[in-house]
C-alpha cells in the first residue's frame, strides 16, 4: 500500500500515526532527507545538520495544520533511515 493510501485509510478509521518516516542519503558533498508520508525534503552538510533541518522543516510544514486530518498524533516522532551503498 502506498503511503498516501495508508494516510487516507487512517483518516477514515481515526487511527493516528505516531511516527513520521524519512530517508537520508548522501548526494555529493551533502546529505538529503526526504519524508515518506509528507511533502518535506531538506539537506545539510552533515548528518547532524540534515536531521536538525528536517526537524525544523517538519515543524514549519505542520504548523497550524489539523494533525487529526493528516492522520498524525499531536506530537509525532521521526524515524530516520540512512540509505547508503555498501561498496
Amino acid at each position: 500500500m502506498n503511503p498516501t493510501c495508508k494516510t487516507d485509510a487512517m483518516r477514515h478509521t481515526g487511527i493516528r500515526r505516531e511516527t513520521i518516516h524519512a530517508v537520508i542519503r548522501e548526494d555529493g558533498s551533502a546529505y538529503v532527507a526526504q519524508c515518506l508520508e509528507l511533502a518535506v525534503v531538506t539537506q545539510g552538510r552533515t548528518l547532524e545538520e540534515v536531521v536538525e533541518n528536517l526537524r525544523q522543516a517538519l515543524v514549519l510544514h505542520l504548523e497550524g495544520e489539523d494533525m487529526a486530518a493528516l492522520g498524525l498524533a499531536e506530537h509525532p516522532h521521526m524515524e530516520l533511515i540512512y540509505h547508503t551503498t555498501i561498496s
